[in-house]
């Protein structure tokens, strides 16, 4: 630790840096209450962590065991910003900084996991004191030449302590120089003053304990015979020598596990697992300002028996689950089938109730229960009346209907239910009615098609109703009304796929047997056709026709003049107008039976 004073602040600076230690917290430094310009830094990174804690064991920061996320701290009358670089790639290491105040002492301490730490601290204090330079020929009760301040916080005892004093790069251990006493009764005459020159004591620690650090050349002023150190103002200051530097601790540095942040946990909750980068890395050169050059190295450098591990294990919190918090409770019905239900909730490991989401919804239990509470009694139910009278004046009725029910969703035969059947209609009545005409509708008729598209028809009346006295008149006299419709469309139901017909074709013969067709084909409802019609359905699409025989019409004016009149129509010739006049009524009968092979324009 050295002290500087600037503008009548105090300037307290300390490095901390030794090889190897046990795994856990170190105290470095103690910073008093009063300090500001607070700063602690790694000088490279590393897996070891800085800490604060109060001299009363009071974390705040890293403390118990527990590393905190980097950013910022209010604690101790001040603002702390604790930063950890978090790229693999980044040589900075930790630091906490705070602008103070402190209201309060606070201990800095070393998490200790990787070998060769190094830290460097500084704070402000206000100045109590000022230091002044004797003079020469003043005596002074001067200490011995070089002070060793033993860190009651290192692992080792006094005497190691005491056996590496001159190795500062490894302790916290600080050389104090001070300037020799001068006698109160100078030995030397004044014809032989003694004479001061500079001499090198010393070196600065190394930058590095290995891979090539810096160092510089310390110079002191000396006697010039004894060699005894002096204040410095008796030599000459423009003979001091200019600082040099040096490399030192040339040999390379053992590699060393770069590992990175873990990653998020791959579940939000229960049992996950986390990763992070592990890599072989190796310093090669340090330089002036404590940076460091790093270079990846073949794994085998750094050992692959001590190789950090790349998965994890990690539960951020326990899973929600789900909790039934009521008994089933009664069935919606008295009777019948029906359902219950109870309540089920989301609840946290510490029973707080949360978003179903949170919990497992393929482990959900039931909710709703189906309940079967018997057969219900066999009973006569009815609607409400209705709330209108049929008749808008005059005697009317009111209507309500009637059912025998076992439950809730059965309908039973009106027979089955016990007692008399409630009536279903009841007289009302809206007052006299004044001599006016109505139209009155009779009932829908059946649809004329049992399933498709089909229409159904009612009968319409024009009535003089004269209190109550209805009498059917004219349609006419009702032409200044509304007439109701007589005819809608109706459809039962979808017909699905059936048969189709087209009319019947001619008969091929007037008489003595023809044949007539028609095209059969199987459609759907959307008019495509389809082979899921009934085989033993299909219409016939070939019939008989004109089986009657056919008669002779006698014409007195077209008789046959030849008894073998026959043989000319089967030779059919009487297409020639010979024939046809000998042969004139058998021509003619033959005529009218085959149409098509008489026709005048069949002639050949």
């Amino acid at each position: 630790m050295w002290k500087e004073h600037k503008l009548g602040l105090q300037v307290v600076k300390g490095n901390f840096s030794q090889s190897f230690l046990r795994v856990g917290y170190h105290k470095i430094a103690q910073i008093p209450a009063g300090a500001c310009n607070i700063t602690v830094k790694e000088n490279s990174k590393s897996r070891n962590y800085l800490a604060l804690m109060t001299p009363n064991g009071v974390s705040i920061i890293n403390g118990n065991w527990v590393i905190d996320r980097p950013g910022t701290f209010f604690a101790l009358g001040t603002e702390l910003t604790y930063r950890r670089p978090n790229e693999i790639r980044s040589r900075i290491g930790e630091s906490i900084t705070a602008p103070g105040p402190l209201t309060e002492d606070v201990d800095v301490y070393l998490i200790y996991q990787q070998p060769r730490p190094s830290i460097y601290y500084e704070y402000s204090l206000p100045s109590q004191n000022t230091h002044t330079t004797p003079e020469p020929d003043t005596p002074t009760d001067i200490p011995s030449l070089v002070e060793t301040t033993v860190d009651p916080l290192d692992p080792l005892g006094p005497d190691e302590q005491q056996n590496k004093s001159n190795t500062v790069d490894n302790d916290i251990i600080t050389e104090k120089p001070h300037p020799q006493q001068v006698p109160s009764e100078p030995s030397l005459t004044s014809d032989t003053q003694p004479t001061y020159t500079w001499a090198q004591t010393g070196h600065t620690p190394c930058s590095s304990t290995c891979g090539t650090g810096r160092r510089q050349v310390l110079w002191e002023c000396v006697e010039r015979h004894s060699s005894t150190t002096v204040p410095v103002d008796l030599c000459d200051f423009e003979l001091q020598p200019a600082n040099q530097d040096e490399e030192c601790n040339v040999q390379p540095c053992p590699a060393y596990w770069d590992v990175g942040e873990w990653s998020d946990c791959s579940r939000k909750c229960g049992p996950g697992t986390q990763q992070r980068q592990v890599i072989c890395r190796q310093v090669t050169h340090v330089h002036a300002d404590r940076r460091e050059t790093l270079d990846t190295v073949a794994t085998e450098l750094c050992g692959s028996t001590e190789r950090p591990v790349t998965k994890s294990i990690c539960q951020l919190k326990i899973c929600s689950q789900w909790e039934i918090r009521s008994e089933w409770r009664s069935c919606s019905v008295p009777c019948g089938v029906g359902q219950r239900s109870r309540e089920v909730v989301c609840v946290s490991n510490q029973g707080d109730a949360e978003e179903d989401e949170e919990c497992n919804m393929n482990l959900r239990p039931d909710t709703l229960q189906n309940c079967d509470m018997g057969a219900c009694a066999r009973s006569w139910f009815t609607s409400l009346w209705s709330h209108r009278c049929s008749a808008e004046c005059g005697s009317g009725n009111r209507t309500r209907t009637a059912l025998c029910l076992m439950d809730h969703v059965t309908d039973l035969p009106l027979g089955n239910c016990e007692g008399k059947r409630p009536e279903e209609v009841t007289s009302c009545s809206s007052g006299q009615c004044q001599s006016r005409l109505e139209w009155y509708t009779g009932p829908w008729g059946q649809c004329s098609a049992e399933c498709g598209n089909g229409t159904q028809t009612r009968s319409v009346a024009c009535i003089l109703n004269n209190n109550g006295q209805l009498e059917v008149v004219d349609q006419l006299k009702c032409s200044n009304l509304p007439q109701p419709i007589t005819s809608q469309a109706c459809r039962l139901k979808a017909c699905g796929v059936q048969w189709y017909v087209t009319d019947w074709s001619v008969c091929s013969r007037s008489c003595n047997g023809g044949y007539r067709v028609r095209e059969v084909r199987c459609l759907t409802d959307n008019v495509v056709p389809s082979d899921h019609c009934d085989p033993g359905l299909t219409p016939e699409s070939r019939e008989e026709c004109n089986t009657q025989p056919c008669v002779a019409e006698t014409d007195p004016s077209c008789p046959d003049q030849y008894h073998n009149c026959l043989v000319v129509v089967q030779a059919r010739l009487c297409v020639y107008p010979y024939y046809r006049s000998v042969c004139c009524a058998s021509c003619s009968s033959a005529t009218k039976t085959y149409p098509n092979t008489f026709n005048k324009n069949h002639i050949r």
